[in-house]
């Protein structure tokens, strides 16, 4: 496989790292509005139009951050922020209500509810813009040095190390950035590329193939723990790492 010019992609999405943003929202001109935008500045965008479609999005793989709609087909998008909170897989999603409900008591019950921030209709698209950037950099915990807890894992940034329970992981430092990334986004499924993108940086001019060889590395390394079935070979689209491996989750195929 030919080398990936990873710096000309990066430059196509203007220098910053693209994230998976769900769009909710029933009314198609507004929808369509928010994704042609959200993509022009270089974001995965996905749309639902209810809340049916909203929950299998998120049940397949977990977004970066979600814009929400109040009132949608089917269940409030206040009731699907309340319950995403009340859960372990989406407790810390990123959420912007984005919704025509302009009382200050449907701005406390939107933030109450678990929203992140709340924006009313009619907006500024360079509003809700500006305010998803500033959600995700709040969110990125790879920007911390704070611990890292996933299942049976622990990893800290600071000292470097990586434990289960008393036991440490030792780790090459490609491994160690490898697992500090899934384990700050677990649950979501990233490619080679954008492994890539976020581990090694937009410097490198490398396959996307030699992913596959850290990540058997990796997987080796955390053998020896009984955690290496935790990083998930997602065929035909890249690699997750989760806290509930499934009987393939061993599997280092492509």
């Amino acid at each position: 496989m030919a080398a990936r010019p990873a710096r000309r992609d990066r430059a196509q999405r203007g220098g910053a790292p693209m994230s998976r943003i769900l769009v909710v929202e029933d009314e198609t001109a507004i929808a369509e509005l928010v994704a042609i935008n959200l993509r022009h500045a270089g974001h995965e965008v996905t749309l639902a139009a209810d809340a049916a479609q909203a929950q299998a999005a998120v049940d397949g793989i977990l977004p970066d951050l979600v814009v929400l709609d109040w009132m949608l087909p089917g269940e409030s998008g206040l009731a699907m922020a309340r319950r995403w909170r009340g859960q372990a897989r989406t407790r810390d999603l990123p959420v912007i209500m984005l919704t025509a409900r302009a009382e200050e008591a449907d701005r406390v019950a939107g933030l109450d509810a678990g929203a992140d921030d709340y924006l009313v209709k009619p907006f500024s698209v360079n509003e809700l813009l500006a305010r998803i950037r500033a959600v995700l950099r709040r969110m990125a915990p790879e920007a911390l040095d704070a611990a890292v807890e996933v299942g049976a894992l622990k990893l800290d940034p600071s000292t470097r190390r990586v434990m289960r329970g008393e036991i440490e992981v030792r780790l090459g430092p490609t491994e160690f950035r490898l697992l500090h990334f899934l384990m700050t986004h677990p649950e979501r499924v990233h490619s080679r590329a954008q492994l890539l993108d976020r581990v090694w940086g937009d410097h490198v001019f490398i396959e996307e193939r030699t992913v596959d060889v850290h990540v058997k590395r990796l997987r080796e390394a955390l053998d020896r723990v009984d955690c290496a079935r935790m990083i998930e070979t997602v065929r035909g689209a890249g690699y997750r790492l989760t806290q509930r491996p499934t009987a393939t989750a061993g599997d280092t195929g492509p």
